[in-house]
């Protein structure tokens, strides 16, 4: 596990682009922009839940599997399933409404009228991936969101709008997909991004863990707590923008102390 260090603007994220070109085929390259977010996406449909719920749903009540989808028969019927209404505005941006007819809940009054243990689909979906993993343990769900949970995220509702998920976040529930992978090249930027103290601690577990699998992770970041559990850690410096791209420092954590060049090295000495 290495983390890439340095002020913002220092070249980190040039540097881990250029390494990433260089091994296209090696290498995972997870920020903060590279996942698709639409109206209709949310962690349950993008850790494939949703169609073990919906398939769960069909099998109990015998409603027909479309019958449980937003996107088809059970979806509502004003706002297509969407839970909002779009204004096009002209010059202006689009403004979104809850749609009055579902209430934001997407479904139809007959999809909402089946019941899986006393909850219909809408009240499954809106389940957290933590409380779902409890309700439906033993099943494909759990298996599905335990990976949420290991990157921290077992607060997020399965039919929350991945618009309203932070980079930091989306970038752990794309981590969360390859957990359980071996001899991968991973690069983040800035996972812990808006994470508790807490939570950083879990997720450095996690890290560690995916090391002992055969991986390996660069992490492009500031939080300190993480360059210290790290194994090597590349500065670059002195400042942002033409003053930075400058190697100052590459080795160990604990030799970072030692280093004359180092810009993070009395905030690391701070924090010992």
């Amino acid at each position: 596990m290495a983390v890439i260090a340095g002020v913002a603007g220092s070249g980190k994220s040039s540097l881990m682009e250029c390494f990433c070109q260089q091994f296209p085929d090696e290498v995972v390259y997870i920020n903060q922009k590279n996942i698709g977010i639409s109206l209709r996406s949310t962690p349950g449909t993008y850790m494939g839940v949703s169609d073990d719920v919906r398939k769960l749903f069909a099998k109990e009540t015998k409603g027909g599997l479309s019958m449980f989808t937003f996107n088809g028969k059970g979806g509502c019927p004003v706002c297509g399933g969407k839970g909002v209404i779009v204004s096009n505005m002209a010059f202006m941006d689009p403004v979104e409404t809850v749609c009055e007819a579902c209430g934001g809940l997407r479904y139809s009054p007959e999809a909402l009228y089946y019941k899986v243990g006393g909850l219909n689909i809408a009240e499954v979906m809106d389940l957290t991936a933590r409380k779902a993993a409890e309700r439906f343990a033993g099943t494909s769900i759990e298996r599905k969101l335990l990976p949420l949970i290991q990157v921290g995220l077992g607060y997020v509702h399965l039919n929350q709008g991945l618009s309203t998920l932070s980079g930091g976040e989306l970038q752990r529930l794309k981590l969360a997909s390859y957990l359980g992978s071996d001899s991968k090249v991973f690069i983040l930027d800035e996972p812990t991004d808006g994470l508790h103290v807490e939570d950083i601690r879990h997720i450095i577990g996690l890290f560690d863990k995916m090391v002992e699998q055969g991986n390996s992770i660069f992490l492009i970041e500031h939080n300190l707590d993480i360059l210290k559990a790290s194994d090597y850690v590349i500065e670059l410096g002195p400042a942002g923008g033409r003053m930075g791209g400058e190697l100052l420092f590459r080795g160990r954590p604990i030799e970072m102390l030692h280093s004359e060049h180092s810009v993070t090295r009395p905030y690391l000495e701070a924090d010992l």
